[in-house]
């Protein structure tokens, strides 16, 4: 069996408005890209191979889609399928490829939750999106696919994440809505604010150098965005739907956090430590490529992300596209790993070159 993962898409509603204007909320351009790559392991010699394409996580952008105008952080599983309706009219030829890929005999797709899709885990959001695609997806927050371990990664940052057990709380009149972490609270109520300023603030890597970068030479942007999110700290404390699992101590905590781009090594590491029975850890979130081989033929591997990455580090000044992916070749009885590349998609005209193999 053939296992693909790729993670951090972040499809909003389109490149463009229906006004015709850019979308500056938009991230996902690649809809194309994306066409050919289904088709790819569709045919040839792909075609009567059993392939299993795993989205994981961050796949559609649900928490930077407006409704009627307006960003809302009362996330009902109603919001949930407006705003997949939403990004599916934006983005038809992605979802052309994901049905035509399910089509195919001996096709599948799991569809891990992350956090900025955490709505996909209403299940009136995955019909709609089985809608749009065909019956072939399965939906999880991890997965567990003979020895290879795939999830997105946002659990193990408090800043983007809540206990499992509180995923769900009652919202008005009764109904259930998402109890959403501190950092998607932020990307909801203040990004699209910020964004208006400098469209690709929330891309810049490492972000803790971009704001230091401000402080310095956009003094006054700086100070908006501390204005901003200082009065946003003060507001979230005293919402109906914020304030029970918050308070200003614990938010102070959680800022901190914002500036550290965390890497999942260790983290990786531990999960194959308790589990022996797994091989290979994928992960994504942290929109950084990454690859790590441990004793006793033990791997890990980040998809990193197929948007637009600008970067202030010395070595990386301009900004970035890089289409990764990992192929994951596995005897399914055996559950052994038999190859495993992270792959850099090129095209139907050279499909993709092999950046690192763990076999």
């Amino acid at each position: 069996m053939i296992i693909l993962v790729l993670s951090d898409l972040h499809l909003g509603k389109g490149k463009f408005l229906q006004n015709g204007q850019i979308n500056l909320l938009e991230d996902f351009l690649e809809d194309e890209k994306f066409f050919d790559f289904c088709e790819y392991y569709s045919k040839g010699e792909f075609e009567k191979e059993e392939v299993h394409l795993v989205l994981n996580g961050d796949i559609l952008n649900l928490i930077q889609i407006d409704v009627d105008g307006v960003f809302t952080s009362i996330i009902d599983d109603t919001v949930t399928v407006r705003a997949i309706d939403a990004i599916v009219k934006g983005h038809p030829k992605f979802f052309e490829g994901i049905r035509h890929f399910l089509k195919i005999p001996n096709k599948k797709i799991t569809y891990v939750i992350g956090n900025h899709d955490s709505g996909m885990a209403f299940k009136e959001a995955q019909l709609a999106f089985k809608r749009y695609v065909g019956e072939g997806v399965e939906f999880c927050f991890e997965v567990n696919l003979s020895g290879v371990h795939i999830e997105h990664g946002h659990r193990f940052e408090v800043i983007n994440t809540v206990p499992s057990d509180k995923y769900f709380m009652e919202g008005p009149n009764g109904k259930l809505i998402l109890n959403l972490p501190w950092g998607t609270l932020f990307c909801i109520n203040l990004l699209p604010i910020l964004r208006k300023d400098r469209p690709n603030i929330d891309k810049v890597r490492p972000l803790g150098s971009y704001v230091r970068w401000c402080l310095i030479y956009d003094f006054s942007f700086f100070m908006k965005m501390a204005k901003i999110v200082l009065g946003y700290l003060f507001q979230s404390n005293f919402d109906e739907y914020i304030a029970q699992n918050r308070n200003f101590k614990t938010t102070l905590t959680i800022l901190k956090q914002i500036t550290i781009y965390p890497l999942y090594g260790k983290k990786a590491r531990s999960i194959l430590r308790r589990h022996p029975e797994i091989h290979t850890v994928i992960m994504g979130h942290t929109h950084v490529q990454e690859w790590l081989r441990f004793p006793e033929n033990k791997y890990y591997f980040n998809t990193g992300t197929w948007n637009t990455i600008p970067h202030l580090d010395a070595g990386q000044l301009e900004a970035s596209s890089r289409f990764t992916y990992v192929q994951i070749r596995v005897d399914k009885e055996k559950r052994l790993l038999l190859t495993g590349t992270m792959n850099l998609w090129q095209g139907e005209w050279k499909p993709f070159r092999e950046e690192v193999s763990a076999i």
